[in-house]
């Protein structure tokens, strides 16, 4: 791996190369802190999709590709003279060092748990108000819900026992089924929600992210439909023409791949 002097070398590189573009470059100089969001956005969902596939030289690619985006941001706030770079990894030393008071301070602790409690502790001190200020209104809703329950559960509310978790999924399960039933698409619609929200619960006590877990479904079905449209095409008979038995012979296929 690269020296520390390297890879500060680097860096430095890279800044060089900002300002370069900045001053020079006609597509750059024109962005501002919200015409690049959304492209941030999808940086990092492109980040994602490379760690989730396991594939280190497209995760390697990405963060370099997400860096640049930090770079850039902190470009525009230096010619504001808002802050600059420096700045900008200052004030995350300084967070870190703050908010691990167990290695730059006295502090002792036994667990990660104890980490995450002390974190919410540290931050409520900080001048936040909920410990839920920390969840960004942005986040997608699968995503929200796992960090909703990460906060509250950093300052000890949570459940005891992995199963009464699960019987808290049953419970919101008929629930759901009763408002089916009664075919009320309000009431449908919140009762799902809880489904979610406890499955989400439940998906945390066995250390499954829920995020990931639904994206790699979500691949994985993908890959097999787009393997039905393949044989689809061979055959030369259009998927709305197939019956279900047809194209399910394919599906099957499909899973063996």
């Amino acid at each position: 791996m690269n020296t520390r002097d390297t890879q500060l070398k680097a860096f430095d590189r890279l800044l060089t190369i900002m300002d370069e573009l900045r001053e020079q470059c006609p597509w750059d100089k024109k962005q501002t802190m919200q015409t690049l969001r959304h492209l941030t956005i999808e940086e990092t969902y492109e980040l994602g999709d490379a760690i989730l596939d396991d594939d280190l030289e497209e995760v390697k690619k990405e963060l370099g590709d997400v860096l640049l985006h930090i770079v850039f941001y902190s470009k525009i706030g230096s010619e504001t003279e808002n802050f600059d770079i420096a700045d900008v990894c200052n004030g995350i030393c300084d967070k870190l060092i703050h908010r691990h008071p167990h290695i730059y301070g006295d502090v002792v602790v036994k667990d990660e748990e104890e980490v995450k409690r002390n974190w919410e502790s540290i931050k409520l001190k900080e001048g936040k108000t909920s410990v839920l200020e920390g969840v960004p209104n942005g986040l997608p809703a699968l995503v929200k819900a796992s960090r909703i329950q990460e906060k509250v559960v950093g300052v000890g509310f949570d459940w005891e026992k992995t199963e009464q978790v699960w019987e808290k999924v049953e419970e919101e399960l008929a629930e759901f089924k009763l408002e089916v039933k009664a075919e009320n698409i309000e009431n449908m619609e919140a009762e799902f929600g809880d489904v979610l929200f406890s499955l989400v619960n439940y998906a945390r006590f066995l250390n499954i992210n829920p995020e990931n877990a639904l994206e790699r479904t979500n691949k994985k079905f993908m890959k097999r439909f787009l393997y039905l449209e393949k044989k689809s095409k061979q055959i030369g008979k259009p998927l709305d023409k197939m019956t279900l038995e047809e194209m399910n012979v394919f599906w099957e296929e499909a899973k063996q791949i």
